[in-house]
């Protein structure tokens, strides 16, 4: 089985594991800047893109405000996104608010921020209007509904719970309008974790035709379009990531054969990748803590998925790397797995792996998004420490590990009173 390379060795993990002990997830600064950077030069042919982190996917303040630096805005879908946001000074229209089932509460602080309100439904526009102020750019989440085919991620868009039909688009720009708001955008997200560029240039190439149909339907011009956040990230080693130079490329042949042609303004473009700018430059560091044969092999290891859900959730994929041992014959057949009370808690099943000893270290890649974010304190399991490391070996904790404290810091246990009631059978 082919191998991933690791862009650190066992020194610097144990430097950082005598410090913070595992488990702990650590992320590679250059790599997240690169793939920053990247993705701004292969759309460097439009005038204004911008790329909006997704902050659900690692809502670390040090990993946005490092991305910020690379010229990213933020997309938010909860209060707590939008104050993280607020408090590093990223506000107006470098944020975007993509909710769905919001309250009235939710979009007035999006608004107080001064952040492109991206609808999920027409149904929202009463809430806006009882706000102090209309927003200054509105845009809506368009579902293709049968039009298109999703993925595991988001599913059958005929499913979704996301966004609105096409009639819908429709009725909610011309609404919008005739309250007076001026700028408006539009978005759609059809597909996740998406390696087939052919995939994510059906939705870029959907939201043009789109584009023009709704100036032609309600005389609103949209001045941006915002393509999703699908790019994917090649979990697997036989994998190959997205090219982003033939993204960027196939996407300007369309806005030039769609928009362009059809002597639509220039356009805005946009994407809200959150997965793809940290996931594979994050690393979810455990240490092998235990073997067991029982009818299978288990490998126990001091993560669970309370530190990475995704294989747990939806049998996500995550290469494992045995530190040192990468080279070694993958030999046994093993499932990796926790210590919480649930069978799925495995980070792999059936996975051919070297012959592991307790005390070795283990590193499961591909970790850097949608992973400590998930995180959950079922069976009391604490959430772990975030670390960020450069070329350089230099490193530095930008979240603390959780102890019992905060575990239990919500609750008085000096209200707690416990009644011993004498036992009806006692004499």
């Amino acid at each position: 089985m082919p191998v991933k390379t690791l862009p650190f060795d066992r020194e610097l993990i144990e430097r950082i594991a005598a410090e913070y002990p595992t488990p702990f997830v650590m992320y590679h600064e250059e790599g997240i800047r690169k793939r920053a950077r990247d993705l701004n030069q292969a759309f460097a042919w439009n005038d204004g893109f911008q790329q909006y982190f997704a902050v659900k996917a690692t809502p670390n303040p040090h990993i946005l405000a490092m991305l910020a630096e690379e010229g990213n805005g933020a997309d938010c879908s909860s209060v707590a996104e939008l104050i993280t946001c607020e408090r590093l000074g990223i506000t107006g229209q470098d944020v975007m608010f993509t909710s769905n089932n919001t309250t009235l509460e939710e979009f007035k602080v999006a608004n107080d921020l001064g952040a492109i309100i991206n609808l999920d439904t027409p149904h929202h526009i009463d809430q806006l209007q009882q706000l102090d102020r209309l927003p200054e750019m509105v845009s809506f989440r368009f579902n293709p509904g049968p039009e298109r085919q999703g993925n595991v991620i988001i599913g059958d868009p005929k499913e979704a719970k996301f966004g609105c039909t096409r009639e819908q688009i429709f009725e909610g720009y011309k609404a919008c309008a005739k309250l007076g708001i001026e700028h408006f955008g539009l978005h759609a997200m059809v597909v996740s974790n998406e390696l087939n560029i052919d995939a994510l240039l059906q939705t870029a190439e959907m939201l043009f035709e789109l584009a023009v149909q709704i100036r032609q339907e309600t005389g609103v011009t949209v001045e941006c379009i915002n393509l999703g956040g699908g790019i994917g990230v090649a979990y697997r080693p036989e994998e190959d990531e997205v090219d982003l130079e033939a993204f960027g490329n196939g996407v300007k042949d369309l806005y030039e054969s769609k928009l362009v042609a059809a002597d639509f303004p220039p356009v805005r473009l946009m994407m809200e990748n959150g997965r793809s700018m940290t996931g594979p430059y994050g690393y979810l560091i455990s240490k092998v803590i235990n073997q067991k044969g029982s009818y299978k092999n288990y490998v126990g290891v001091d993560a669970c998925m309370s530190n990475l859900m995704r294989p747990g959730m939806y049998g996500a994929y995550h290469h494992i790397s045995v530190l040192d041992k990468q080279d070694q014959p993958q030999d046994q057949v093993v499932d990796v797995v926790g210590s919480l009370c649930e069978n799925n808690d495995k980070f792999a099943i059936d996975r051919a792996m070297p012959e592991t000893e307790v005390g070795d270290i283990v590193v499961i890649h591909d970790a850097g998004a949608h992973g400590h974010s998930m995180g959950f304190q079922y069976n009391g399991r604490l959430r772990s420490a975030e670390i960020i490391f450069n070329d350089a070996g230099e490193f530095r904790q930008i979240r603390r590990a959780e102890n019992f404290d905060d575990y239990f810091s919500t609750v008085d246990f000096n209200a707690v009173k416990i009644d011993r009631k004498e036992s009806a059978t006692s004499v």
